[in-house]
Parts: C-alpha cells; sequence; structure tokens
C-alpha cells in the first residue's frame, strides 16, 4: 500500500528553486530516512509533502491530493513533527499529548476510553510519565521534543513525517525514538524522517533517501546509498563503515575537502 507519492514535485521559494522535479513513494512498512547536507531540502520537502507551503507538481496522500483535504482530515491521515518546539502556552505536558486527539472528537466532548489508552501508550513511549503534570513551558529543548513527538503518536496517523527528531535527544533517547520509529513502520505506518546522524539512519532506516542541492541523488537501502563514494561526493567526507549484528554502521572521521561556505545561506534554514 502507498501512504505518499510525489510527481515532479518543486518548490520556490522566492526566487529561489529549492526543490526540483522530484519523484518520490513512501509505502507502508517503510521507515525513510530523509538526509542530505544542510541546505539540502529535507525541511522543505516534508512541509511541501503536508501541504504547508506551495508547490508544483502533485503530492498525493493515499491517492487523494494533500491541498484538496480538510485540515481534520489531513490530521487523521498524517501527523507531523516540526523541527521548531516551541511551545507557547504552560498547559501541562499531558494536555499537550492529548492534543494528538482532539482531530476525532468534536468540539466539548470527553475523551473517549480510546482516546486515553493513546494518550497512555504515547505517554509511555516517550518516557515522559514522569513530566505529565509539568507545565510543557518549564521543559528543557530535549523534554519538549519528546513531548511532541507523543503529541504526534497519540494522533495514530497511518504517516508520520518527522524533521529532525532526534536533534537534542541524549544518546539512549535518541536510540529508543528510532526503535519506535521502526516499530511503527513493522506495524505498517509510514514514516518518513529527516536525520542529520547517519549512523542513525543507517541503523534504523529501511530507506534512505539522499537530497542534494534540492534533488533527489540516491534512493534506496543503506547499504546501497551510504557507499563511500557517495560521502565523498556529497559530504565531503571520509567514514568509517562496517556491520554489526545485521546492520551498517556509519562512522565519519574526516573531511576530504574543506566545508565551504552554504552558498544558498539564505535559504538554508528553510531547505533543512
Amino acid at each position: 500500500m502507498t501512504c505518499l507519492t510525489l510527481e515532479d514535485l518543486s518548490v520556490s521559494l522566492g526566487r529561489t528553486q529549492v526543490l526540483s522535479g522530484l519523484d518520490l513513494t513512501v509505502g507502508a512498512g517503510e521507515l525513510v530516512g530523509l538526509i542530505g547536507p544542510n541546505g539540502a531540502g529535507k525541511s522543505t520537502l516534508i512541509r511541501a509533502m503536508m501541504g504547508l507551503i506551495p508547490a508544483r507538481g502533485r503530492c498525493l496522500l493515499g491517492g487523494d491530493p494533500v491541498a484538496s483535504l480538510r485540515p481534520g482530515e489531513r490530521a487523521r491521515r498524517i501527523s507531523y513533527v516540526a523541527q521548531e518546539r516551541e511551545i507557547g502556552w504552560p498547559v501541562t505536558v499531558e494536555r499537550i499529548v492529548a492534543l494528538g486527539r482532539d482531530v476525532y472528537r468534536k468540539a466539548g466532548r470527553a475523551l473517549s476510553a480510546h482516546d486515553r489508552a493513546m494518550i497512555e501508550s504515547a505517554i509511555a513511549h516517550m518516557d515522559i510519565a514522569a513530566l505529565r503534570h509539568r507545565p510543557a513551558t518549564d521543559l528543557s529543548g530535549g523534554e519538549r521534543a519528546r513531548v511532541l513527538i507523543a503529541r504526534a503518536l497519540a494522533q495514530d496517523t497511518p504517516l508520520m513525517l518527522a524533521d529532525e527528531p532526534t536533534a537534542g535527544l541524549d544518546p539512549a533517547h535518541q536510540i529508543s525514538l528510532m526503535s519506535m520509529l521502526a516499530s511503527l513502520a513493522a506495524d505498517g505506518r509510514g514514516v518518513v524522517a529527516s536525520l542529520h546522524d547517519l549512523g542513525l539512519a543507517a541503523r534504523w532506516c529501511t530507506r534512505l533517501v539522499l537530497l542534494d542541492r534540492g534533488r533527489i541523488v540516491a534512493d534506496g537501502a543503506p547499504e546501497a546509498v551510504l557507499t563511500p563514494e557517495v560521502l565523498a561526493r556529497v559530504y565531503g567526507v571520509k567514514a568509517h563503515l562496517s556491520h554489526h549484528d545485521g546492520g551498517l554502521i556509519v562512522q565519519p572521521l574526516s573531511l576530504i575537502r574543506p566545508a565551504s561556505p552554504d552558498s544558498h545561506a539564505a535559504v538554508a534554514g528553510a531547505r533543512g
């Protein structure tokens, strides 16, 4: 089953073309790691998948154009973990997570037993039970990240998009999160996560899509994408590659060429 289809997708920010002619499908059961250098277009692509920014070409969610879906229907079919972790209201962590169930309830209606079970499951998965009664505005960056991921989990959608979900997490919570995303995919969901940590991407993702300068330059299993030649050409690094317990290990070691200033600095933050 195909969760998401992109056909000739292009995005411009001002006069700069950020994404150019992308074709991509994401199927149920896949954990797709979206990787690439800073400014490659990862964050822009995820926002375009969500229908949050104008794009040319087609973006289909289960066969339906994303732009044609009402907000409530879109929210029942796709969840989104943004790169930004700002929380503007001092509501409790438990209430933030419960927001993930609002798309299934009529205004003013109490949470159902199923709603509460999904909230508790999300809180347990993200190890935030001890934080449930604290104001979300009092949390550290890493704690806020886990709370917002829990909200997306409680939303319980067939497809999840996450923009740098491991940023700011300690190693134990990074591994726990990637394991949880892999479990979602194994249960038949589609998951797309943009990642800068190539080690996590190689170890946990079923498939990697490598962006460079707004184009897909490699797409396949981690072993096929993260080769010495590709790492040298796209990232300009030499890396140690090995296998352990059947999984690929990637550890960048040194620069092959000096890191050059980003020629697209004006849009790098938006491109991801």
